[in-house]
């Protein structure tokens, strides 16, 4: 677990005790003990955010190779190959992009990497998500412990498209949001991968 993991149990953890003690001082009918916990709680909490928030916006953004893995935790996702998809014709001129991702399990027990997603973006910060159905092994696909497999997300882009990067995030409905320095943190700029197309 990294540092700023911990310093967010932490502060959680900080957190819970505080509240305990808030409402301990409200059953006891202590107004300025309660008034102080609550200032100290969102004292804390407001200089957590700022220091989130600063980090996010000061860091610059990781751009990570083809060929070069990805981990979070003991799963590993590296992009080994992309191609557009020969034979399907997109009506409004654009293409079908399919992008091969190593998922490896480091560890030694059968894992998933759950909530993980992938998306393409290009120089105009324009997003695409995958295409459903299309797609076969997902990328929160069941891993044995010291194996691999290979999952080849498919994405419709529009023949303008340049310079696409993929990236790989939790989404907001996580902790990552809120660990100071993690890519799926507030206001963080995405790591990408870059597919030189």
């Amino acid at each position: 677990m990294r540092a700023t993991e911990l310093l967010l149990l932490g502060t959680a953890g900080w957190t819970g005790v505080g509240v305990v003690g808030v409402f301990v001082s409200w059953l006891r009918g202590e107004r300025l003990g309660v008034r102080r916990g609550i200032a100290w709680l969102v004292g804390v909490w407001v200089v957590y955010l700022m220091i989130l928030l600063g980090v996010s916006l000061g860091q610059r953004q990781r751009v990570v190779s083809v060929g070069e893995a990805q981990c979070f935790g003991t799963m590993c996702f590296t992009v080994i190959g992309v191609e557009e998809v020969p034979g399907f014709l997109v009506r409004d001129g654009g293409h079908l992009v399919r992008v091969s991702i190593r998922v490896t399990n480091q560890g030694r027990s059968a894992k998933s990497e759950e909530h993980i997603e992938a998306y393409l973006v290009d120089g105009r910060g324009r997003r695409w998500e995958a295409s459903s159905g299309v797609n076969g092994v997902g990328l929160t696909a069941r891993v044995a412990g010291g194996d691999s497999v290979v999952s080849e997300p498919v994405f419709k882009v529009p023949g303008d498209a340049t310079e696409l990067g993929l990236v790989l995030t939790h989404g907001w409905r996580q902790p990552g949001v809120l660990v100071v320095g993690d890519s799926d943190s507030i206001l963080h700029r995405r790591t990408v991968v870059r597919l030189g197309h």
